[in-house]
């Protein structure tokens, strides 16, 4: 049998502000890995100062996500690329409801959507300008194109 996967935990940190390890980021951060969960076998990290569990995706846009990341992301791509909530749903198979509830998730995680797009699906900062502007026009409640 082989060692077990070691698991990078300095980019977690303890997300209860009462413990005295909340907020700390980096390798002597106390966070070790505690399972998985979910249908998506999500990371379960565990603090050992407080000892309380808690999600790999907490704080993100991903939290409480029932459907694959790559679907999640792969719709905001589509959105950032110009296509209305309604095209996007079309395009790839999800409900318009869903589409306008993820961007609206998406739009409270600005930094880590932005990286991921840069990152993985080689966005430009142009379309990140004019994906983004996109996001505010609806936020004031412009409305959108039904195409």
């Amino acid at each position: 049998m082989g060692r077990k996967k070691q698991l990078d935990t300095s980019p977690y940190f303890c997300p209860y502000e009462d413990c005295t390890n909340y907020g700390k980021v980096g390798p002597d951060n106390q966070i070790i890995g505690a399972g998985r969960y979910g249908k998506q076998q999500t990371q379960m990290l565990e603090c050992k100062v407080c000892q309380r569990r808690f999600s790999a995706r907490r704080g993100t846009p991903l939290f409480d996500l029932k459907s694959d990341e790559r679907v999640f992301y792969d719709v905001i791509a589509c959105l950032a690329e110009g296509n209305g909530i309604r095209a996007t749903a079309r395009i790839k198979g999800v409900d318009k409801d869903t589409v306008a509830a993820w961007l609206d998730k998406a739009s409270q995680h600005v930094e880590a959507v932005s990286r991921y797009l840069m990152i993985h699906l080689h966005f430009e900062a142009v379309q990140l300008d004019e994906f983004w502007s996109f996001v505010k026009k609806r936020k004031r409640g412009v409305p959108l194109s039904s195409a």
